[in-house]
């Protein structure tokens, strides 16, 4: 029997494993998945401190500023000093903006095959994903293994 584990990151595997394909077929083998939230953010809402691009993009301060480092290496974002000595401002690289064009193509095309995914599904996968959140962040996990193992 598959645990949910499992489940959960073989599916994540498969979906994002096919976005950077994709990508690296674009030309673009340096650009991940997980970049996308950084750049969208950025286009939208313009350069930003970390901590305020980890609170838009509903990730931890940790797994933005991880990201924001990838990002960096690959000359797709730049560093700056903010007001505070403490505080970094990211900012998209002429590279950066230079691809956004296929990098936004490739936003259409997942959002599209996405759809024809979720026509497949009983239920639409992010419904399904927002749903548990919303349940988990009722009552984390924890809470309920400790509960199941008092019986």
């Amino acid at each position: 029997m598959t645990g949910l584990g499992t489940l959960l990151r073989h599916v994540h595997e498969l979906m994002d494993g096919a976005i950077s394909d994709h990508y690296a077929d674009l030309g673009l083998p340096e650009y991940r998945p997980r970049f996308s939230p950084v750049v969208r953010t950025l286009v939208s809402q313009g350069p930003m401190a970390i901590r305020d691009l980890a609170t838009a993009i509903g990730v931890t301060h940790s797994a933005a500023s991880q990201t924001v480092v990838e990002m960096r290496r690959c000359d797709l974002v730049t560093l700056e000093k903010g007001a505070d000595a403490r505080q970094r401002i990211v900012h998209l690289t002429p590279k950066a903006q230079a691809t956004l064009p296929e990098i936004e193509a490739e936003w259409a095309a997942t959002e599209r095959a996405v759809r024809e995914l979720d026509a497949e599904l009983p239920v639409p996968l992010a419904e399904v994903l927002r749903a548990t959140v919303e349940a988990l962040e009722r009552r984390p996990f924890r809470d309920r293994i400790e509960a199941a193992r008092a019986g």
